[in-house]
């Protein structure tokens, strides 16, 4: 008789009735809602990137590794493959100055990140949303845990790598300039600085500046004017004219930073009527983003009209900030419950800011 033991199961990642308010729920007979600027299916984001429009920005609110929906998964480890086709449909889509925020827990977001990395996605800064004390009062026995309590989760910034002719900026400026045949310090005569547009747009390590327009009009300008006459156009990216100050632009995504802010976000998790719950009070969501925060990323990285991804959608708080922040903005949400809260939120919204453009 054999003693062998059956091979270990897989943990499952199935998490239906696991800490949620509300029981499941059939799929909606319409599978989308729009308005406002809006349009959110529901489904897998996966099988609809490709009909939204490009995004100025993608806010990320995935599996965080700690079975907290249907679909997350068992732990850290599993998360690079979980995420791995949606990074890869982020870069396909993106626009060359795409900024995208990455919320997740701390060893979430590392394991993610060589991810990120390796699909073109250049690391920016980690904000740390700071719930305070308030967050984990009378849920921790000081005396048995091991280790510091929690009350952080991770919004990380990145930015799309921008690329002409396959290379970096920073690569392609420099390859420019020396393709004119002209001394690399005639770089500063035609910035009007004594050394800076050499030390500073056409180095090639951590210390590289994205030159701003002004500048890089003179570089194209000079280039074009002194450099040898077989290689023209110089810094062009279609081979027939320089870029346009709106092209150079282009490159470089939004940011714009809010006077007192800084990368550490004191704000106390959602409680009362910020939270969606039910009428017994139950949260419908246990993972519902505040609106103020949301808000304050959608600002800092885009104008108005830009457009907004909201993947994994939850309750859409990304797309309600941008209803309210008047930006375009496509989501999508694979649980049915969520998807019907998050379109009746969503709809509120949006009659709201009808009313009160009429009124204005």
């Amino acid at each position: 008789m054999s003693t062998a033991k059956p091979p270990a199961r897989a943990a499952s990642t199935r998490t239906v009735g696991r800490g949620r308010a509300l029981p499941e729920e059939p799929p909606p007979r319409r599978p989308w809602w729009s308005g406002g600027g809006v349009k959110v299916v529901f489904g897998d984001s996966l099988n609809h990137y490709d009909k939204w429009d490009a995004p100025d920005v993608i806010l990320s609110d995935g599996g965080y590794g700690v079975l907290g929906f249907d679909g997350d998964t068992a732990g850290h480890a599993q998360l690079p493959d979980w995420y791995a086709p949606h990074v890869a449909a982020w870069s396909r889509r993106a626009k060359p100055a795409t900024t995208l925020w990455f919320w997740n827990s701390e060893i979430g977001w590392a394991a993610v990140h060589p991810v990120l990395e390796r699909a073109g996605w250049r690391y920016v800064n980690a904000n740390v949303w700071n719930k305070g004390k308030g967050h984990i009062a009378g849920n921790i026995n000081t005396r048995t845990i091991r280790r510091f309590p929690v009350v952080s989760e991770l919004c990380v910034q990145y930015v799309m790598q921008a690329r002409i002719d396959g290379a970096p900026l920073k690569v392609w400026l420099r390859r420019e300039w020396r393709r004119t045949g002209l001394p690399l310090k005639r770089a500063n005569e035609a910035c009007g600085v004594r050394d800076a547009a050499v030390r500073k747009y056409l180095d090639q390590g951590h210390l590289w500046y994205w030159p701003p327009v002004e500048m890089f009009r003179r570089l194209a300008d000079y280039a074009n004017a002194h450099g040898d006459p077989a290689g023209r156009p110089y810094f062009s990216a279609d081979g027939e004219w320089p870029m346009s100050d709106a092209e150079w632009s282009a490159t470089r995504a939004k940011f714009r930073c809010p006077h007192g802010v800084t990368n550490v976000w004191d704000r106390p998790a959602l409680r009362g009527r910020q939270r969606l719950t039910t009428a017994a009070g139950k949260a419908i969501h246990l993972n519902q983003k505040p609106l103020d925060l949301m808000t304050r990323v959608i600002e800092a990285s885009s104008d108005p009209g830009d457009v907004i991804w909201e993947p994994f959608g939850g309750l859409f708080t990304a797309c309600v900030a941008a209803i309210e922040t008047g930006r375009r903005a496509f989501g999508a949400e694979r649980d049915a419950c969520y998807f019907r809260h998050g379109v009746d939120r969503l709809r509120a919204r949006a009659k709201q800011r009808r009313r009160a453009r009429a009124q204005s």
